[in-house]
């Protein structure tokens, strides 16, 4: 769920003119919630050949890996040969996205029309983990903001703003925890929001590896992030 927050402070359509005044009380902005899932189903993994493919020993012909994945896995998925244990590993690629328009969500902006932009301040972004049946345990997620063409996370329009750390299996987190911003995530964060007549995408992003021995996903996770800022002309 993302929830984003923005107070425009000291702002005011005045006139005809689409000027902006100084002398009126605060916007309280509030976006409908949205909710990541990630549901293992989505994979359409065959457990059946997936288990002898993480076991195929794959040292004499690594190229196996990639190239037999689609039999064990329908979507989402990339193999590899493990060096380690000489099996194939099974990658299952996290990409689910959630569209934010500014304007659409929040009819108080159209008070400002005809200002390009807003000076947009953040003040937290927080997860929680609704519901959570997954069986195994989830890796770092990351959070991209990019454009509304763009909903994959590996996309070079995609930027990461910050992460989610990994979940146990089956744990729910009911009290919001703050992600890790990236190296310049804010700012990102800033710089799509501020452009506020022009929807982006939130993007949640990942790999879970499975691996010979592991056991393969079932369930799913529901997963809520919540963005609060505040913004004026």
């Amino acid at each position: 769920m993302t929830r984003l927050l923005i107070l425009l402070g000291t702002v005011v359509a005045a006139g005809g003119c689409g000027l902006i005044s100084s002398d009126v009380t605060n916007f309280s902005l509030d976006l409908p919630d949205k909710t990541f899932t990630v549901d293992a189903s989505s994979w359409q993994v065959n457990s059946t050949v997936a288990q002898a493919y993480l076991s195929y020993p794959c040292a004499a012909t690594p190229s196996y890996c990639s190239s037999a994945v689609t039999t064990a896995c329908a979507s989402g998925c990339a193999g590899s040969c493990d060096t380690t244990s000489q099996t194939c590993d099974l990658s299952l690629a996290v990409s689910v996205y959630s569209k934010v328009d500014l304007q659409m969500d929040q009819p108080e902006l159209k008070t400002i029309n005809d200002q390009p932009v807003i000076h947009v301040s953040i003040d937290s972004v927080t997860y929680a983990i609704a519901d959570n049946s997954l069986n195994v345990a989830t890796p770092a997620m990351t959070i991209y903001v990019a454009p509304m063409s763009v909903v994959d996370p590996d996309d070079p329009s995609a930027t990461a703003i910050g992460t989610i750390d990994p979940v146990p299996a089956g744990m729910a987190i009911t009290t919001p925890v703050p992600v890790t911003f990236t190296t310049g995530g804010k700012q990102a964060l800033i710089d799509i929001m501020s452009t506020f007549k022009t929807p982006f995408n939130v993007i949640v992003g990942s790999t879970l590896v499975i691996q010979s021995g592991d056991p393969l996903p079932t369930g799913k996770l529901d997963a809520d992030v919540h963005i609060t800022a505040h913004a004026g002309v």
